[in-house]
């Protein structure tokens, strides 16, 4: 059985109408046959979605309690028993209840999707994992509960769900979305017209980028060169010169006249020598391009204009911006320049933009279109001048008679210019045309191919020999010049990636995209196997049909013996291997990275692991075992047939049995919580609650009068977990007691501060000092000289976790006089939208 399909309704913000869409596309395929049932589907009391529900078949959820409630979640083994062609199942980015199958429902969804069972599911852009600080920033709300953008991706059909902010505004004052009492207060905060208009720019952006990849990868497969005009792309070729900063910003400004705009700057690598870039230059532009929202690429190109277009077809560019010509008007006689070159032969599918800047004639900038050495049409003039010039010079000997000696100087002239144009070889067939000619026509005897004086025969000989050694010259200076330049743009391209090393940049798949990139291949992967006859595996890729083994690729680099890097879509040349072999072993050293973090990560979770279980058996051999001695010494004492007690006695032996059961309550109470917070178990069930309602409660662990309550009336409520908060001032308060002089009562006040609320536990005890006040917050620490039998040290480390996982805080502060302050802060309701949108995960629709 195949895996199957996902399709998911992606809604630009809550009540958008994602549910509604999801059932109507149920009650279509219900139409035709398909088998469809209705998995999980929250309708939050809307009638309009409710009606929707009806005429589907919808299977029984699963019943679960948790904190003494009553919860539902999605039956995943009901839905795999019923098997149905399609299931509908409602938020994809809500946590499920602990208790359930999975913690995420995302998570079932991946189980019915590999059971071969199609799933349509929704979820909301502010749910999506990479945009979670975006969203906060926005709407002041962080998301609690969110998906992984991958699973997004994988997803074989993602359809946007989209409204305008008015109309979903007047969705909401109709009550349409939320009741009646929470309609002035959701419109008036999350709902506001600015948060809608943003959430909805994300939304879109977000999936024109996924349009994106599928047309790239369309395009790669069905191997289309011809630019399609989708959005706007604008590739600025910059040569490294101040007027980059020009050129980058006038792109950045052509791609805010059009939505979706975006700009990569290109810097190609040349090997004509005729012109150096300034690294610190190139340096400075890549920073304003990535300020500006683009990103810079490095591409190592001979034919400046032809791997500009190149480059442009292969990323489906709409623009290019060059820069006019810097070069001076003489030097047009080498050629158009590259801007004219690309305007000629971009087509009609791609415009080209002529700068000016403030650089302009003021030295040459990019070079005119070259081939190796000294460019084709260099070489090209070359030959006309070394067999033509020969010619046009005996035609017009023949009408003046200059002698012997300076015809031999003019024809040794034309060798020196086809040299110096075109190199060896033309300068060669010059010289022999040449000396042909002068035989023929002007060394006697005439009109015939032989010399009857010696002397003439030696001035033909040095002319040929000049001739040869000017030529060679000149061809080993353009080598010269072509490997000196090989080498610069090989120096340039490794000095960025050892750059990228002294970054930071550790990740595999961007390594591997730049080689793509420099080298201008279809795909790149790094592979390995374990032995020489084992199977090759993948380490990374990018690019479609990445190659499975060496032998399938175009260009294969070895690094050591079981690892190699593989590219595929064009051969190169050897000159270009020694800069690959770089790139390669820079990959396996960033593979090599990311394992060794892994492993570290690893071990540092193992390390705390058996940190936390030593302590664990030190409070268990002495913390714990101290109360449960006194119960059993209390217990021994009573059920004695030798002693008489008292009534007194027996009262007081019964009191410290209470004593110690409670205080072995709380020692393990405070193990557990620890374990939870250490497996990341928490999961806070956020509702707006009064602090009258939860701080009294937590006193009761404490002596009556050993606390004061000042908790304001006026205090707006708080978005918190009761039970978690409970347990977090009730800890704060016992470790104040603990420290607090019996005659001066621990203080618990509270008071409203902008958008949150702060608990505040003030002591008069002997206090911390600076450099110890967050090591008091560490597991199994106590400060300074306390018994053993004060605790195992857990009780603040508590009170801290739980206080960050309902999005809080907890920090000491020094009490005016002496003392310890605990300062816990939590969000007030005023500050979220309401309490439906505060947790948007489960009324979106």
């Amino acid at each position: 059985m195949g895996r199957g399909k996902l399709r998911i309704y992606l809604g630009a913000a809550p009540g958008v109408g994602k549910t509604y869409a999801m059932l109507s596309e149920a009650h279509r395929r219900v139409e035709r046959g398909t088998d469809c049932v209705v998995a999980f589907v929250e309708h939050h009391n809307r009638p309009r979605t409710e009606v929707m529900l009806h005429g589907l078949e919808q299977v029984p959820r699963k019943h679960l309690d948790y904190r003494g409630s009553a919860f539902t979640e999605m039956d995943v083994d009901a839905v795999l028993l019923r098997a149905p062609a399609v299931a509908l199942v409602d938020e994809l980015a809500h946590t499920n209840v602990p208790g359930s199958r999975n913690a995420k429902r995302w998570q079932d969804v991946e189980e019915l999707l590999a059971a071969g069972i199609d799933v349509v599911s929704t979820v909301n852009i502010q749910h999506l994992e990479s945009l979670g600080d975006v969203v906060e920033s926005i709407t002041g709300v962080r998301q609690r509960e969110t998906v992984p953008d991958e699973v997004v991706r994988r997803a074989d059909q993602i359809e946007l769900v989209d409204m305008s902010p008015q109309a979903l505004r007047r969705r909401m004052a109709h009550g349409n979305i939320y009741k009646s009492d929470k309609v002035d207060a959701a419109l008036s905060n999350y709902f506001r017209p600015g948060n809608l208009t943003a959430l909805r720019e994300l939304a879109l952006l977000w999936v024109a980028d996924r349009v994106d990849e599928y047309l790239t990868e369309y395009r790669s497969e069905h191997r289309v060169s011809k630019i399609w005009g989708s959005r706007e792309r604008i590739v600025v070729g910059l040569t490294g010169g101040p007027e980059g900063r020009t050129l980058i910003r006038r792109a950045a400004r052509l791609a805010e006249k059009g939505a979706g705009g975006e700009v990569m700057a290109v810097y190609i690598a040349r090997s004509d020598g005729l012109t150096s870039a300034s690294p610190k230059e190139l340096a400075v532009q890549r920073t304003l391009v990535e300020d500006l929202g683009g990103t810079f690429h490095h591409v190592v190109g001979d034919d400046i204009p032809v791997a500009l277009l190149d480059f442009a077809r292969g990323v489906n560019a709409t623009q290019i911006v060059l820069g006019s010509s810097r070069r001076k008007t003489w030097q047009y006689v080498f050629g158009p320049g590259v801007g004219a070159t690309v305007a000629r032969e971009s087509g009609a599918d791609l415009d080209v933009h002529i700068v000016t800047h403030d650089e302009v004639a003021k030295g040459r900038g990019l070079p005119v279109a070259r081939g190796a050495r000294l460019g084709r049409s260099r070489i090209i003039w070359g030959w006309v001048v070394g067999v033509g010039g020969p010619v046009v010079l005996a035609l017009l000997l023949n009408t003046i008679d200059l002698g012997l000696a300076n015809d031999m100087l003019l024809f040794l002239t034309v060798t020196v210019a086809a040299a110096l144009l075109g190199g060896l070889f033309p300068a060669l067939a010059s010289a022999a045309f040449g000396s042909l000619l002068l035989n023929y026509f002007y060394t006697p005897p005439l009109h015939r191919l032989t010399i009857a004086d010696p002397k003439n025969i030696v001035a033909i000989v040095i002319f040929v020999g000049v001739a040869v050694s000017v030529a060679s010259v000149v061809d080993l200076a353009a080598r010269r010049t072509h490997q000196a330049a090989r080498l610069r743009a090989e120096s340039e391209i490794l000095s960025f990636l050892a750059g990228s090393v002294l970054r930071g940049e550790t990740s595999l798949e961007a390594l591997l995209e730049r080689v793509r990139e420099t080298f201008g291949m279809e795909s790149v992967a790094l592979l390995e196997r374990v032995g020489d006859v084992d199977p090759w595996t993948c380490a990374g890729s990018v690019g479609p049909r990445s190659p499975k083994r060496p032998e399938d690729a175009d260009v294969d680099m070895p690094v050591g013996d079981h690892m190699a890097l593989a590219l595929s879509g064009r051969v190169l040349p050897a000159s270009d291997r020694r800069v690959l072999a770089a790139f390669a072993a820079q990959a396996a050293v960033v593979l090599d990275r990311q394992r060794l973090q892994h492993e570290a990560d690893q071990a540092k979770e193992l390390a705390e692991g058996n940190r936390i279980r030593t302590a664990l058996l030190a409070a268990v051999s002495h913390d714990l075992r101290t109360p449960l001695a006194a119960i059993k010494a209390a217990v021994s004492s009573l059920r004695s047939d030798d002693v008489a007690w008292s009534e007194e006695d027996q009262a007081e032996l019964l009191e410290a049995i209470e004593e110690g059961a409670d205080r072995l309550d709380h020692l393990v109470g405070n193990l557990l919580d620890m374990s939870r917070l250490q497996t990341g178990t928490v999961t806070p069930l956020i509702r707006e609650i009064d602090l009258d309602e939860v701080v009294p409660m937590a006193l009761g662990g404490v002596p009556e009068d050993s606390a004061e309550l000042d908790i304001p009336e006026t205090l707006p409520m708080v978005a918190v977990d009761p039970g978690l908060l409970e347990r977090a001032v009730a800890n704060l308060v016992e470790n104040a007691v603990k420290y607090s002089p019996t005659d001066e009562p621990v203080l618990v006040s509270a008071s409203a501060m902008a958008n949150r609320v702060e608990v505040r536990v003030v002591d008069r005890g002997p206090g911390v000092p600076d450099e110890a006040k967050d090591r008091i917050f560490a597991p199994f620490q106590r400060y300074g000289d306390a018994p053993r039998g004060a605790g195992v040290g857990l009780g603040l480390a508590v009170a801290r976790g739980f206080a960050e996982a309902m999005g809080g805080t907890l920090n000491a502060e020094d009490t005016p006089g002496g003392g310890l302050t605990m300062v816990l802060t939590v969000r007030a309701v005023d500050s979220l939208p309401d309490l439906a949108t505060a947790t948007a995960e489960r009324q979106a629709s």
